[in-house]
């Protein structure tokens, strides 16, 4: 699939790219005023259920990046 110029950037520009992405920011800022995780440090947060939208504390844990891309 070949994209045109500008689509990227468009892509990553929308309201939907916008607000998805400061979820998983408050989520990692929230985890790191905890000390569970430090900037550089290869961790992720993760989503128990694999559902990216349920950011409910319940589901959220921190795991190694490794751990988190062999689970997908």
């Amino acid at each position: 699939m070949a994209y045109k110029k500008g689509d990227y950037a468009k892509y990553h520009k929308s309201k939907r790219m916008k607000d998805e992405r400061a979820k998983r920011n408050k989520n990692r800022r929230e985890a790191q005023r905890k000390g569970k995780v430090r900037k550089g440090d290869g961790k992720h947060i993760d989503h128990k259920d694999g559902n990216p939208k349920n950011n409910k504390k319940s589901n959220l844990r921190v795991v190694s990046g490794r751990k988190n891309r062999k689970k997908q």
